[in-house]
């Protein structure tokens, strides 16, 4: 049975009938005792974080469950469910709306960070977003916002908390510093302030707490697929049938060749 029992092999979790054992923990022992931040941590990681790492991702967490039915991966859950999905297809057509563009830009910021960490901290944001530009194109992950203007209100509150986590020990701050050097770098450049956003804000808590960069956006799936069931569900309620983007009375620009006269 070995070529069986050995087809997958997994250190998360150990199970047989009456007994389930996450990461060594009997689940009996996490039930009650671990808060979900603390097991999504104990699952990626293999261990339980201190209360201080916890509070930190649960921040992060919170700050990114939902921006509105204008966010695509919303708009996308919410026209599900007028289509007839249940719940759990509307979130699956959402989540999966979540890549580089629309979701990914707080990997891409903690890919980023690492770099200038890696080349030699805060000094080192002027060369490493000239190769970031040079290499992935223009856009800084990160910073700037379409909507918020002039500043997101979720990042200042979000890098206090940092802030206030570095002062207790909980991690050493030097990516919030980091993420500043970047944030004051354009601006320099702008010649007028390029506040950092959400996914850059959680980028600084990801690679405060030691988490890779694919993870970012895996835990920010998370936390936005708490606002993409809330929406779902609240468009259950108000049903619908066939919502598109638009209302019906309005209409696409059409940009194709003259429709040939039939006679």
């Amino acid at each position: 049975m070995s070529d069986v029992a050995d087809w997958w092999q997994t250190a998360i979790i150990d199970m047989e009938p009456g007994r389930i054992s996450i990461r060594g923990h009997e689940i009996q022992t996490l039930i009650g005792r671990l808060s979900f931040p603390q097991m999504i941590w104990l699952m990626l990681r293999g261990e339980i974080p201190t209360a201080g790492q916890a509070r930190l991702l649960e921040a992060a967490l919170v700050a990114a469950v939902d921006h509105g039915p204008q966010a695509p991966s919303i708009a996308a859950a919410r026209m599900a469910v007028t289509c007839g999905l249940p719940l759990n297809g509307a979130m699956a057509s959402a989540v999966n709306m979540l890549d580089d563009v629309h979701g990914g830009a707080g990997e891409q910021a903690v890919e980023l960070y690492t770099a200038i960490d890696a080349a030699g901290g805060p000094g080192a944001a002027g060369a490493e977003i000239d190769r970031w530009q040079a290499e992935r194109g223009r856009f800084v992950p990160g910073f700037g916002h379409r909507f918020h203007k002039p500043a997101d209100p979720r990042a200042p509150r979000l890098l206090g908390l940092v802030d206030d986590a570095t002062a207790d020990g909980v991690c050493a701050g030097r990516f919030a510093a980091i993420g500043r050097a970047v944030e004051a770098e354009l601006a320099a450049r702008k010649g007028k302030p390029v506040p950092m956003n959400i996914d850059g804000a959680t980028a600084v808590i990801f690679a405060e707490l030691g988490f890779a960069a694919p993870l970012a956006r895996g835990i920010f799936c998370l936390s936005r697929s708490v606002g993409i069931l809330a929406h779902a569900w609240e468009q259950q309620g108000e049903g619908g049938r066939n919502k598109g983007p638009t209302p019906p009375r309005y209409r696409w620009t059409y940009t194709g060749p003259a429709a040939e006269d039939q006679g």
